[in-house]
């Protein structure tokens, strides 16, 4: 190979390795946040606003492990029940969570948008059915232990703190 080849291979190979990182993360969408709360309302009502004060700022903060990225919250609700869309990072991406509680327990989760390379099976039945009726407890901590999937473990990670947090909104929005 001519020292010319060798430089065309290695622009080559340069430019791929570049039009690689500009792919987008990839993105599966089980369901638009839009339908998940249409779905448990019937229609999808006005939304309304939590906004994270600096007490619950801190508080949010502790249960995340970082500070929150946003100031206010927007969440579904009515006299018995509210929806919450949360996101948080897994391994390198964002998952994207529905969570309904009602009366101060978790009543339905569903992961609606997944976008890490590994790690999916947290959307499976078998996994979230383990947050049905999981309640805060002291520390703002789950009531319960909720089991680990074998090469899931941050996206597991990241499905117990929106919980955590999908509890507090609803215990804050609700005083």
């Amino acid at each position: 190979m001519t020292s010319g080849e060798r430089h065309r291979h290695a622009l080559f190979a340069l430019a791929l390795s570049l039009g690689a990182a500009a792919v987008p993360a990839r993105a599966d969408v089980y369901q638009e946040p839009d339908a998940f709360i249409a779905e448990i309302f019937g229609s999808k009502p006005a939304p309304k606003v939590l906004w994270l004060t600096t007490e619950i700022q801190a508080q949010a903060g502790a249960i995340l492990g970082h500070p929150p990225a946003q100031l206010r919250q927007r969440y579904w609700s009515d006299a018995h029940r509210s929806v919450w869309i949360l996101e948080e990072i897994g391994k390198e991406e964002l998952i994207t969570a529905g969570f309904v509680v009602a009366d101060r327990h978790i009543d339905h989760v569903r992961v609606l948008v997944y976008r890490e390379s590994r790690g999916q099976e947290v959307r499976y039945p078998a996994f979230l059915k383990q947050f049905k009726e999981a309640t805060l407890a002291q520390g703002d901590r789950l009531d319960r232990q909720i089991d680990g999937i074998a090469g899931a473990t941050l996206s597991v990670g990241a499905m117990e703190r929106m919980a955590r947090l999908a509890l507090f909104f609803d215990r804050m929005s609700r005083r």
